[in-house]
């Protein structure tokens, strides 16, 4: 095969997957993911458009059989392969698929497929059987291909007592991997007491020492024996293990620093993180609310998944395009745009129409008719694109917080997996709002994207106001008093929901550039920090005042004029005692 790197075509109806995968598979330097397909009709199209340009333009199609669980789409996905075969004879075929059934197997490989992997297969066992079926040789279920002979198999183990430690093996390292990628999502927690991080990071040590230990224990003598990433071809080069695996744990990444990192190693890890977090729920747990709040759940995730997809591919244009950094400082504003634009477009269909009175409207054409105001009120105030773009782009030492982190160190990939965080709510909050400046209260739109507390028209109204005083708030309260505290506030992930931190940042320019009455509100919280001191003194000199006359002379005296009215009545009693008694007497 030539130098250039495998090109493959990604086939699956479920696009949270093929996300997954394709920020997998494109941290290997030697795979590149040409396109994906949601349908079979799809990919049919995108291999007939490559054929007409250059028909060796796929190596390799991954596909999934339907979705896995309804067999008239298991057929569909079979006969897809069929006519993959007639169309294209040489084009490889590799399973990718949940499904485990023998006879659905066995029909696959008589459809022309030519390897099988499980989902959740780490990746470089998936990459093992990319490079041995794109050279044409069979990767079926757990079966190795012989460094000797490729076209040679090993099978899984047949005797109950390995079988029995391969189940446990596989067991554990499950139970393992889990725990592990829980510990690693709570170490992602902005503001962790460092104690408890302390903990947690311990915690973790012993895991991995667990699962090193139960490799070693439980590894049955003949995969010892056999290399993890056998030879295919001698023309084909060998690509080391990836770190990642297809569930995309963070709990791979284990150095503090990674020179040798490439640009696209250092964007797969940043958003494979990210893909980890977005099964985080994401519900609204920051102080303000946010446009996407209306979203239902599944449609919120479906928008951030967008979002981080197109992002992908707008890097990887950028890369084809060759700019430099200096042009990236004035590109960034367009591509944010261009992003804005792509994902209103995808996420509500380029086509798709809406009746509203006696007019049908295209959803798109609305949303998009007047930029400038999701520009001016969100994207525009997105902070630190470029610094997170050139570090995604150039692997440049990314500066935050007036400090200067080595590109691939943790302490970068942290703070720019923040900052891509906060990228991807606020640019699902610009794509949101458009729909609630111009079709807020349509009944399918509702129906179709809305959780179910929104939908009434006085609810939706209500929740319209609450953005709307936001929006004057921030303009002239909020956003003042961000830039003279020398703050950004940020959205992220976290396992409670969407939570909103602050970061330094020195504004000197922007507090320069204020008036009116952003310019008064700095003023006042300035003459507030240099008037409450002295203030504070004098109430409390005050108060003290106060509680001394209240006390010493108010109190004393009250309890004086009640210690008089008191003697007083016990006087006029003892009085008419004596008189009392007296007239006994004389009696």
């Amino acid at each position: 095969m030539s130098d250039r790197p495998l090109q493959l075509l990604l086939v699956d109806q479920d696009p949270i997957f093929r996300l997954g995968l394709r920020v997998a598979l494109e941290a290997i330097p030697n795979l590149q993911v040409v396109s994906e397909a949601q349908t079979d009709t799809a990919a049919l199209q995108i291999l007939a458009q490559f054929a007409q340009i250059n028909p060796n333009q796929v190596d390799l199609v991954i596909l999934e059989l339907g979705n896995s669980r309804s067999i008239d789409s298991q057929q569909q996905g079979l006969q897809l392969c069929q006519q993959l075969k007639a169309t294209y004879p040489t084009l490889p075929i590799l399973l990718l698929s949940s499904i485990s059934e023998a006879g659905i197997l066995m029909a696959a490989k008589a459809a022309g497929v030519q390897g099988y992997c499980a989902k959740g297969t780490p990746v470089a066992e998936l990459v093992t059987a990319i490079e041995a079926v794109a050279v044409g040789n069979s990767y079926w279920l757990t079966e190795r291909v012989n460094r000797e002979n490729p076209s040679v198999v090993t099978p899984a183990p047949r005797f109950p007592l390995a079988q029995w430690r391969q189940n446990l093996r596989l067991s554990g390292m499950s139970y393992i991997d889990a725990a592990l990628l829980e510990v690693t999502a709570q170490l992602q927690i902005p503001g962790l007491p460092i104690l408890e991080r302390a903990v947690l990071a311990g915690r973790r040590r012993e895991l991995l020492a667990s699962r090193w230990l139960v490799n070693q224990l439980l590894t049955l003598p003949q995969e010892k024996q056999q290399p993890s990433t056998p030879t295919v071809s001698q023309s084909q080069p060998i690509i080391p293990p990836p770190t990642p695996s297809l569930t995309i744990s963070n709990s791979q990444r284990t150095s503090t620093s990674s020179p040798l990192l490439s640009p696209r190693a250092l964007q797969a890890n940043l958003f494979a993180s990210c893909i980890n977090k977005l099964q985080f729920p994401l519900q609204n747990v920051s102080p303000a609310v946010l446009e996407i709040d209306i979203l239902r759940e599944d449609k919120k995730r479906e928008l951030l998944y967008l979002i981080l997809q197109k992002l992908a591919q707008q890097l990887d244009a950028l890369r084809n395009a060759q700019i430099t950094i200096n042009q990236l400082s004035d590109l960034a504003p367009v591509i944010l745009y261009d992003l804005w634009q792509a994902v209103i477009t995808d996420f509500f269909g380029k086509f798709s129409r809406v009746q509203v009175g006696n007019r049908s409207l295209e959803i798109v054409t609305v949303l998009l008719q007047n930029p400038g105001v999701v520009q001016t009120a969100i994207i525009n105030k997105i902070p630190l694109v470029f610094e997170l773009l050139s570090y995604l782009l150039f692997q440049t030492d990314l500066i935050v917080e007036h400090t200067s982190y080595p590109a691939g160190s943790s302490e970068a990939n942290f703070h720019a997996e923040i900052l891509l965080e906060n990228l991807l709510i606020q640019l699902a909050n610009s794509v949101m709002q458009p729909l609630l400046n111009y079709l807020a209260d349509v009944e399918e739109i509702k129906q179709d994207f809305y959780i179910k507390t929104l939908m009434s028209t006085r609810e939706l109204e209500r929740f319209r106001n609450d953005l709307s005083w936001k929006y004057r708030l921030n303009n002239y309260v909020n956003e003042a008093k961000a830039i003279f505290e020398s703050r950004y506030e940020l959205l992220v992930f976290a396992p409670r929901g969407i939570a909103q931190i602050s970061i330094y940042a020195p504004r000197n320019t922007e507090l320069a550039q204020l008036s009116g009455l952003p310019l008064a509100v700095t003023l006042g919280l300035e003459f507030r920090d240099a008037i409450a001191p002295r203030l504070q003194s004098l109430l409390s000199i005050v108060g003290s005042g106060i509680v001394f006359v209240l006390t010493q002379i108010v109190g004393r005296g009250l309890g004086l004029i009640g210690r008089g009215i008191l003697q007083g009545i016990g006087s006029v009693s003892l009085d008419k005692n004596f008189k009392r008694n007296k007239g006994k007497g004389e009696r």
